[in-house]
């Protein structure tokens, strides 16, 4: 075996170790849990977790957690030593099945959404045997879900497993009644490609809005960004490199199936890519590998920024989710195959998604609204907050030819001309990419590219088991009601085109006239995210999650309720910020050089000589400086009037409404004064000093 495959994995109780260490007996006890989801005997877990704790004290862990992600985005992790009292002084290592099986975390520290207050404090953390413990900084980490006392949920991976509980249940119907009997189980299957920045910590401390914000709430444009478009994919500079490789390593030793990674478009963003894997696995890697990004860069002087939009004028950060559903035989059910035209598996899986997407687009959009996505969203390769789907048109053409009966007939020959006859044959796939689309079919999967880079990829994968299981259901009716399965699926998708066809755009959708197309074809326009949060809890999305057994309406309103007090809060920690950066900094530097062109230009009068630089940049500096004293002025005002009594979407509305349009104004005044200034006088370093620290 290679050093690499040594590596890897070395620090996750995998299927390997158990295999190796746990009897026959209880290791096929455990995996009927995991497959079948029957219930786990405390014997059973017991020995699991004697055998857990004593892999994991050989690794050097001294620690336990239970590991869950609660509804701050983030993870979180209670530490409990393995040391018990042995009645003579000294103490044991120990760690029993229930210590694995419960934990009780505080329950009212955590957003809850109206569901915990502080005089109900009890939550549990359970267990999740489908996930893969492992060693994070000589802590045994047990990957749990995270509910309340009275059973509702208070984190993100419940919901995630009941939404694949409810895809499984509803493929399985359609497969079988298409025949496809030998196929016990299907998982969703996701990759999640992760954009991100570096920039040089020396750098980053002296930004405050970086550090309290994430982002640069002030900074005149750069005289060089990513124009000139050599930062793609370009060779990487060797500090960058050094980073990377470091970062590889802490992944594969967690089982993180790190593949991919280059520099994206704009100067000093990357882009790092996993193989894909089961949902659940690819949602907990997700958040293991934003926070190694963070410490990794902190050893190489860096500091990673996750904002979806750092710096203004250049490209934002996503975090591309390729969504596709997988069997227990090893078949992705979104493959073509070689006979794609007469693969009616394939199209109606196809037409699953156009119908469930059409039906329930605002929840996509939900799924990836956030306040710093706001900021991303609609320009520099960034998809618009309007769903579509890109098919393709060959893809398309394969579906319209079903829905009007005609036949297709695929070109096999349809090759890559280079024109140079020693180069090696390619084929050509069978649609081109569209990075402006929201949801792209991209040869055997659906790539959503509207989730942000910092958020979790489990809610847009929630959304899209959920909406597309619901529309399985319904295909699944159908088909076990009909005499002709394939017929009826051929009818299927015939419906599906005639009536949910409109979703379907394979253009620009940066064109101002797609923005008119879409709203003449009816598709959900939302102005932001606080504007799409507030249909989540509309009654067919209650009646949806409520029927597959995925929210119930408390659970649904307490996280409709915490992402619009999230969205509020951001923006109000953004204004703060820049009231603060504005009074104590910008506004005195512009002070202080004012004062120095004016005496600068009362000397050279005195010299009769002329002043018409220090005059003219003076008053204009001048003008700045009264207006942008204003503008502080009248954001400070308007802070002290949000409506902080008012409903959570009254409240968010105010902050989009007013507080962001004041910030803006503040910034535009102020990246005026920034070009008018002497650069040692300037209090932060610059755009391009930010985004070409990396040197």
């Amino acid at each position: 075996m290679s050093e690499l495959e040594d590596l890897f994995g070395s620090k996750v109780f995998s299927d390997a170790v158990m295999r190796e260490r746990l009897p026959e007996n209880v290791y096929e006890a455990l995996q009927k849990t995991i497959s079948e989801g029957s219930a786990l005997e405390r014997s059973v877990a017991n020995t699991v977790a004697f055998a857990m704790k004593e892999w994991a004290i050989e690794k050097g862990a001294t620690h336990y957690s239970h590991w869950f992600q609660p509804m701050t985005g983030v993870t979180a992790e209670k530490h409990e030593a393995f040391l018990t009292p042995d009645g003579h002084g000294g103490a044991i290592a120990d760690f029993s099945g229930g210590e694995l099986i419960k934990g009780e975390p505080d329950a009212s520290s955590f957003p809850s959404g109206g569901l915990r207050v502080t005089f109900e404090a009890r939550g549990y953390t359970a267990w999740d045997p489908t996930s893969f413990a492992f060693i994070k900084d000589n802590t045994l980490c047990i990957p749990t879900v995270f509910c309340s006392y009275t059973g509702e949920v208070l984190d993100k991976k419940t919901p995630l497993l009941r939404s694949n509980e409810a895809i499984n249940s509803q493929t399985l119907r359609v497969l079988g009644a298409l025949g496809y009997d030998g196929i016990r189980h299907v998982s969703p299957s996701v990759g999640a490609e992760q954009e991100y920045f570096l920039i040089d910590k020396s750098i980053y401390d002296a930004r405050p809005d970086l550090k309290y914000t994430g982002r640069t709430l002030f900074g005149a444009r750069s005289p060089r960004g990513q124009e000139l478009s050599d930062q793609y994919s370009g060779a990487l500079k060797t500090r960058v490199s050094t980073y990377m490789r470091d970062l590889d390593s802490e992944l594969w030793k967690l089982g993180i199936y790190a593949r991919t990674e280059h520099n994206e478009a704009a100067p000093s963003q990357h882009e790092l890519a996993p193989l894909y894997t089961n949902v659940n696995t690819a949602c907990d890697h997700n958040q293991l590998m934003m926070e190694l990004m963070k410490k990794v860069a902190e050893k190489h002087g860096f500091v990673c920024l996750l904002h979806e939009k750092p710096y203004a004028g250049v490209n934002g950060s996503g975090k591309h989710n390729n969504w596709s559903l997988s069997t227990d035989t090893g078949e992705n059910l979104f493959n073509p195959g070689d006979d794609t035209p007469s693969n009616l598996r394939f199209l109606l899986f196809v037409a699953a998604v156009i119908r469930a997407v059409d039906l329930h687009s605002d929840l996509l959009s939900i799924s990836a609204a956030t306040a710093g996505n706001d900021e991303r969203l609609g320009g520099n390769e960034a998809p618009p907050s309007i769903i579509s789907i890109h098919l393709g048109e060959e893809l398309t053409d394969m579906l319209e030819a079903v829905a009007n009966e005609k036949s297709y007939a695929k070109n096999a020959d349809d090759f890559m001309e280079t024109g140079v006859r020693a180069l090696p044959q390619v084929r050509r796939d069978a649609s081109d990419r569209n990075r402006t689309s929201p949801l792209a079919f991209t040869g055997n999967k659906f790539e959503f590219r509207m989730p942000g880079s910092s958020s979790s990829v489990a809610d847009p994968d929630i959304m899209m088991n959920t909406i597309v299981a619901d529309t399985l259901k319904y295909f699944a009716d159908r088909l076990e009601n009909s005499s002709d399965k394939r017929e009826c699926a051929r009818g299927l998708i015939r419906e599906t085109m005639e009536e949910h066809s409109r979703i379907i755009f394979d253009g620009n959708n940066y064109s101002p006239s797609w923005h008119i197309e879409a709203k003449k074809r009816g598709l959900k326009v939302f102005e932001s995210a606080a504007d799409a949060v507030s249909h989540l809890t509309d009654p067919k999305n209650v009646s949806l999650f409520g029927e597959h057994g995925i929210y119930t309406l408390s659970e649904l309103t307490s996280r409709q309720e915490i992402m619009l007090e999230n969205y509020s809060k951001t923006i109000q920690i953004e204004a703060l910020t820049a009231l603060d950066m504005a009074k104590k900094d910008i506004l005195p530097a512009i002070e202080r050089y004012s004062d120095e062109l004016a005496k600068a230009a009362a000397d050279k009068r005195a010299l009769n000589i002329s002043c018409a630089y220090e005059t003219k940049t003076c008053a204009a500096l001048s003008d700045i400086m009264s207006e942008m004293h204003d503008e502080v002025e009248r954001l400070d005002v308007l802070i002290d009037s949000v409506p902080r009594d008012d409903t959570a979407l009254r409240c968010a509305l105010f902050f989009r409404n007013n507080i962001l349009p004041a910030m803006n104004g503040i910034r535009a005044l102020a990246d005026r004064a920034e070009l008018n200034t002497a650069r040692d006088h300037w209090p932060y370093p610059s755009m391009g000093e930010m985004l070409f620290s990396e040197e």
